[in-house]
């Protein structure tokens, strides 16, 4: 267990030894940690290994600002030139919202990012600021999706996710891959952390697994995974409408981004495209309609009797909150092989164990 603020100085430091600025580095690290308060390590700092391994490789790039490819009062098309997502993902997120303020409206097509990361981290800035968001997510460098009665990869794990402003109350927030899980939660697997559900992959026969190997292949010890090794692939979740959905993902988020759909000749790197939509409420009522209604909906939709004694019905996001809330009072668990990834990636970039145990204390 270690604390929220050392685990971010910690990631800050090793990419400020990597030769990141502190700036990029600090947006790095805080939205790894935030994706892993609101408990969603698949997108946390058990990345830290990959992202310095791209950086090194010179798949993911430094200092990049977005460039516009085109643009007019209420859409643009801007690439991240293969910078990091964390980076890229504020600057897209908050040109977006310059547009909506201005229009009321505005759609934002990003191509050309790094691993850009929890969705839901974008939606929440957009609620912040008081703006609907909508986002449509492909991997184009990561074909690992078997589509619904299919056993070949065909589809990247496909997020989609939606955000809605609460004024005066945490914002709604829906974020999922398409896939049944994330390719980052069969990597927590196979570091030694939460088994992935009953047939979350399947093999090349048809068989439905729950073994990391099946993605990774053979695999032993911490490190950085390779799923381009493994035969099997991850399911679509929700059979034929999940397909569906992580199709559309893959066209608005890949064609019409302009960053390419996963499929044949795929990328060595990892880059993600997203469409992003961001609405604002005040621009459809003239009054506080949509938050009255939210709120109201809200409260009938939780009023549902729990299907088992003592169950809950929670609206999306609400997990998430639960365990930011529990993780900055306790502590960020790590598994570990996480842990002992992440400290040999420090020693790699240059610190030694003085300078690490000092950070973390």
């Amino acid at each position: 267990m270690i604390t929220a603020d050392a685990l971010e100085r910690l990631v800050a430091a090793i990419f400020v030894a990597e030769g990141c600025s502190e700036t990029e580095s600090g947006a790095i690290a805080r939205h790894l940690v935030s994706s892993n308060l609101a408990g969603h390590d698949s997108h946390g700092v058990i990345r830290v290994p990959r992202y310095v391994a791209s950086l090194r490789e010179g798949r993911v790039i430094k200092g990049r600002k977005l460039t516009v490819v085109t643009e007019n009062d209420a859409m643009a098309v801007v690439d991240g030139g293969f910078g990091f997502g964390q980076s890229i993902g504020e600057q897209a997120v908050a040109f977006g919202l310059a547009k909506a303020r201005k229009s009321g409206v505005a759609i934002v097509a990003l191509r050309n990012s790094a691993h850009i990361g929890r969705i839901g981290g974008w939606a929440e800035i957009a609620a912040e600021a008081g703006f609907v968001s909508i986002h449509f997510v492909n991997v184009a460098g990561s074909v690992l999706v078997a589509p619904f009665g299919g056993v070949d990869r065909r589809m990247s794990t496909a997020p989609f996710c939606v955000g809605i402003p609460v004024p005066g109350e945490p914002p709604i927030i829906l974020d999922f891959a398409t896939s049944l899980v994330a390719e980052g939660k069969v990597l927590v697997a196979s570091n030694g952390g939460k088994a992935l559900p009953a047939g979350a992959l399947i093999d090349p026969d048809g068989n439905l697994s729950t073994d990391p190997q099946t993605l990774y292949g053979p695999t032993s010890g911490p490190g950085p995974r390779n799923y381009r090794l493994g035969k099997g692939a991850i399911r679509a979740m929700g059979e034929h409408k999940g397909s569906g959905l992580a199709f559309m993902c893959e066209i608005l988020g890949g064609a019409l981004t302009g960053g390419g759909c996963a499929g044949p000749g795929e990328r060595q790197a990892i880059t993600n495209g997203m469409l992003s939509i961001y609405l604002s409420p005040k621009r459809f009522h003239a009054d506080d309609y949509f938050a009255a209604e939210t709120r109201r909906y809200v409260e009938f939709f939780k009023s549902s009797r729990p299907a088992a004694p003592g169950g809950e019905v929670l609206t999306p996001g609400e997990p998430e909150r639960r365990y930011r809330e529990k993780r900055l009072n306790e502590g960020v668990p790590l598994e570990a092989e996480t842990w002992d990834a992440l400290r040999l990636t420090a020693l790699a970039a240059g610190l030694n164990e003085q300078r690490i145990a000092s950070i973390v204390e």
